[in-house]
């Protein structure tokens, strides 16, 4: 699959937004894809899915103010035998590709692994701060679609803030990387 915008079908697409089209990360070198995809067996998609109503993707903005009762399998442990952290990349349409480390384990002593609650809590702080750094830069090249810019919650713009954001799913997309499924929660701005 060369992006994720066909990993997922929802119904009443007129209502939803789309998904942001982020090109699948890989690795810069052929070396690199090598060892860290083609020999590596790669973990299953974790997905989001809220109950009462039944629908795939958790807002980003409940997700980091831990509003998760709806939450299916929100106890759900992630990430079980693996290192103390992970990175998360963005592939956001006309910005340079970003990513930042979350921690897998918890704070108990002794450390386990984190809830899929928690995880989706550190995407959106991970999206978050991605927004937070590109608010006032430019789009990466003149000919990139003005409409996919983001700004944060506290600007006035019409462009796509935290609070537009659903976390569909996460993509294990090399060893030590996982990349967030996202989609609008409104139809993109013409």
């Amino acid at each position: 699959m060369s992006d994720f915008r066909n990993a997922l079908t929802l119904p009443s697409a007129s209502t939803i937004g789309p998904f942001i089209p982020q090109p699948m990360y890989k690795p810069h070198t052929t070396s690199d894809r090598r060892r860290y995809v083609d020999e590596v067996e790669l973990d299953r998609p974790i997905y989001f899915w809220m109950e009462n109503p039944t629908e795939c993707g958790i807002s980003l903005s409940d997700a980091l103010h831990s509003r998760v009762r709806r939450l299916v399998d929100r106890e759900q442990l992630v990430f079980e035998g693996r290192g103390p952290s992970v990175s998360i990349r963005l592939e956001w349409p006309g910005y340079r590709q970003w990513s930042r480390q979350i921690p897998t384990k918890d704070f108990r002593t002794p450390p386990g692994p984190i809830t899929k609650a928690k995880l989706a809590k550190n995407v959106a702080k991970c999206v978050q701060r991605f927004i937070n750094e590109r608010h006032n830069q430019g789009l990466l090249e003149d000919e990139s679609d003005s409409r996919w810019r983001v700004c944060r919650s506290d600007s006035g713009d019409n462009l796509i803030k935290l609070e537009d954001l659903i976390l569909v799913s996460m993509h294990h997309v090399s060893m030590g990387s996982w990349q967030p499924q996202l989609r609008l929660a409104r139809p993109l701005a013409l």
